[in-house]
């Protein structure tokens, strides 16, 4: 007998997208509450959960980071062994467990109210020991896992991490954190490099092929193979020739092609920006001219060339 294991992927597609639509019937004043919580907190957030729930912890950790929210993942059995020190009164504790009763969180709550932490649970029942003990109850209940014998956390842990998202997306937006804001988080990254990066640091400068007006096809062609960009500067920035140019004339006016001077096939005023300018400047310049090259200028004079390929690294 053959298994349709495509059915069963569509399946669990199926459950999954159905819990995580339920959620939306589960929101209240509480993830208001909460948001506004960590907005207002002089501390960090503290993320906890075990098992599972600290596998998606994790994860909600690293996207809040990443997205302006300082926080830090805290296992709840180093916890219990001395890490509890590093929570001060002004943080704000987020605490998964799906079931509530996960005994290694619960354990924690009498030294978080103690200590005067706000308490946020996550947990798919509001009847649970730790829904009851927090400040704020965050509801991740499912209609039903997507194991068939409804034991392997599944549906529960997307609902988890979606909530996490949401709450991520949230705090996001009453910050007003923008792209820059993210590249500053991801310098190593390719959309923080394309921002913080500027267009002097990734041009080329060395060996430019320039030539000058009166230039003849012959010189334009040994230039432009010896400079291996597809291109060459005309009088110091004042008109640029492409292959592209090369190949279209040689076919339009193949009888004197290598008669012609450079000033008779190149573009005058080309697209050019400035070295201080960012990666992510020159590619939207390049985007919306649909072109694949740039000169770089100072002072009105082209000191490099920036291409498309240079962008990403």
């Amino acid at each position: 007998m053959t298994t349709d294991y495509q059915s069963i992927a569509k399946r669990v597609f199926d459950i999954e997208a159905d819990a995580i639509t339920h959620l939306k019937s589960l929101l209240d004043q509480n993830f208001d509450k909460s948001v506004n919580a960590i907005l207002n907190t002089q501390g960090r957030l503290v993320i906890c959960g075990m098992g599972k729930s600290g596998l998606i912890g994790k994860k909600i950790m690293a996207t809040l980071a990443s997205t302006g929210t300082p926080c830090f993942f805290m296992h709840p059995g180093e916890a219990f062994h001395g890490d509890l020190g590093m929570v001060s009164p002004k943080d704000v504790f987020l605490a998964l467990s799906n079931s509530g009763e996960t005994e290694e969180v619960i354990r924690l709550m009498p030294f978080l109210k103690d200590n005067g932490n706000i308490v946020i649970s996550m947990t798919g029942k509001p009847e649970s020991t730790l829904a009851k003990n927090a400040n704020f109850h965050l509801n991740i209940a499912v209609p039903k896992e997507a194991c068939p014998h409804q034991l392997a956390p599944t549906s529960s842990t997307t609902a988890t991490l979606v909530m996490g998202d949401a709450l991520a997306v949230a705090l996001m937006e009453a910050r007003d954190f923008q792209p820059h804001d993210f590249a500053r988080f991801h310098p190593g990254g390719s959309l923080g490099r394309k921002l913080l990066t500027k267009v002097k640091h990734e041009m080329k400068s060395k060996n430019l092929p320039h030539i000058s007006a009166k230039d003849s096809m012959a010189e334009v062609i040994h230039t432009m193979n010896e400079g291996r960009l597809g291109l060459c500067i005309v009088d110091k920035g004042k008109g640029i020739i492409t292959d592209g140019d090369l190949r279209r004339h040689m076919e339009l006016k193949a009888n004197n092609f290598m008669l012609l001077t450079a000033d008779q096939i190149m573009h005058t005023n080309p697209k050019m920006i400035s070295s201080d300018a960012r990666l992510n400047e020159a590619e939207e310049l390049m985007n919306e001219h649909k072109i694949t090259s740039l000169l770089v200028e100072e002072k009105g004079l082209a000191v490099g060339v920036i291409q498309i390929y240079d962008l990403n690294g």
